[in-house]
């Protein structure tokens, strides 16, 4: 039987019945539907709505009904439940009888799938964020076994600077922990429950609306029935922060490609994550980045989609918010999945440190430092960037680095010039130079790595207290 039948005297088209059907993917909610269902049975037992002995069937058979999905996927294959509340009110009713019915007494469908929507993406949330604080670990541990070890820095793809790898590999902590933040600011936001909200103007019979919402750990309860039940916006900012995130990977993963080619050569790829060529057997491909780097386009696509379905929607629920679910399932399972992959890969990765320190002496990076040694002796800085780059254009015609030049002909160019400025572009020196928050000198990257340490802590924490 329809939940909504009574009104009708003509049966839906078959074809539209089951084009029209959501259970196919909003099953996912069952153990949300199963819990916010309980705290209402709860609540209306407080109200006298069912009495002690029905409380106690209702809340046995939704727990019945939620080990025989966990026990088996076949007993979700239902053609006929319109969704999941359709599902669980025909289990419950086929189990306890028509006390099951009494389930429904005050609450509506638009309230339901709210509330359920908030519990799978708090608990989404929660997951990604614990899936971040292994990721950013993985890097982390990776950038203390780099050591001192040097690498080229580059803008516009092209050298730039001298960095610890260590602090290229931070860059991506720092990436990954911003998310995580904005993933715990969006959570606060979710963490409401719209229970008690009716189907648009509010409950019909005097629930505790406070209580349940603490039954479900929520933080509040919706101050607005009509915005409750029509509220998709802590989806629209969940699935934008996964976009940002999925962004992120695919940055990363980017990377990781450039840097495992040839013309590279800083990482070797790690064959558990790399397939070959069926044509050319010297090949080793970078799927799994390939395919992260793909990813992000769903996310964002997803992300996207759900701004467009309720850019035009009146108050309050309409049947297009339907569409908002699987735009979100699929981006949360998306980096659900993938993020274990992103800390395997990274756990597994070689790195050329002797290559990448090679490519770190040379290619004039030590210009800025050499610039940074002028202005130190008085020279103005624009004048001094001047200096350097015309000591540039004659290595460059010469074929030799800066520290190549006789010392008499830097002084034709000036006089501040002396003999300690071959020591100031060693790669050490130039290293220890950016010795400010955020730089790349040995011991701020050490005070960084601690920092993000007790960061990926903290978030751990959070996990483990939500869980």
């Amino acid at each position: 039987m329809k939940m909504w039948a009574g009104r009708f005297r003509q049966p839906l088209d078959p074809d539209f019945e089951s084009w029209q059907r959501s259970f196919e993917f909003d099953r996912r909610l069952l153990k949300y539907e199963i819990a916010a269902s309980s705290a209402h049975a709860r609540a209306l037992r407080k109200i006298g709505i069912l009495s002690s002995d029905e409380l106690i069937a209702v809340l046995q058979g939704l727990e019945q009904i939620g080990a025989q999905a966990a026990a088996s996927t076949d007993f979700l294959n239902d053609e006929e439940a319109e969704d999941v509340h359709h599902f669980v009110e025909k289990q419950l009713v086929a189990l306890i009888g028509e006390i099951g019915y009494k389930l429904h007494s005050g609450r509506s469908r638009n309230e339901q799938i709210a509330t359920d929507l908030r519990l799978y993406v708090r608990a989404a949330i929660d997951q990604i964020r614990a899936e971040l604080a292994e990721s950013c670990s993985v890097l982390l541990e990776r950038a203390e076994a780099a050591g001192n070890s040097a690498m080229p820095a580059y803008t516009h793809l092209q050298r730039a600077e001298p960095v610890l790898v260590a602090h290229w590999l931070l860059a991506y902590v720092e990436m990954f922990l911003k998310d995580a933040d904005r993933l715990a600011d969006c959570r606060k936001r979710t963490n409401v429950c719209p229970l008690g909200s009716g189907a648009v103007a509010g409950a019909t019979l005097p629930i505790d609306r406070r209580t349940m919402a603490a039954e479900l750990g929520f933080e509040g309860v919706t101050a607005n029935s009509i915005d409750a039940t029509s509220d998709r916006d802590f989806i629209l900012e969940f699935v934008n922060v996964l976009s940002l995130l999925a962004l992120h990977v695919s940055r990363w993963a980017e990377q990781m490609i450039l840097f495992s080619s040839q013309e590279f050569g800083f990482i070797h790829l790690p064959e558990a994550y790399s397939t070959g060529s069926s044509a050319m057997p010297q090949k080793k491909n970078p799927d799994l980045l390939e395919l992260a780097r793909a990813k992000a386009a769903g996310v964002i696509g997803n992300a996207t989609a759900l701004l467009v379905s309720v850019k035009g929607l009146p108050l309050a629920y309409n049947k297009d918010l339907q569409e908002t679910q699987e735009p979100l399932f699929d981006a949360a399972e998306t980096l659900v999945s993938l993020l274990p992959l992103v800390a395997g890969w990274m756990k597994a990765v070689e790195f050329d440190f002797e290559r990448m320190q090679q490519a770190a002496e040379g290619g004039f990076m030590n210009a800025w430092a050499a610039a940074t040694y002028l202005v130190n002796r008085g020279i103005p800085s624009r004048l001094a960037h001047e200096l350097v780059g015309k000591s540039v254009r004659w290595a460059i015609e010469r074929g030799c680095e800066l520290q190549d030049l006789p010392l008499t002909e830097l002084r034709q160019l000036s006089p501040a010039f002396d003999h300690d400025f071959y020591e100031r572009l060693k790669l050490d020196a130039v290293l220890a130079i950016h010795d400010a928050p955020g730089g790349t000198a040995p011991a701020r990257v050490r005070q960084a790595i601690a920092e993000a340490k007790q960061k990926v802590d903290s978030i751990r924490e959070q996990a483990h207290a939500h869980a």
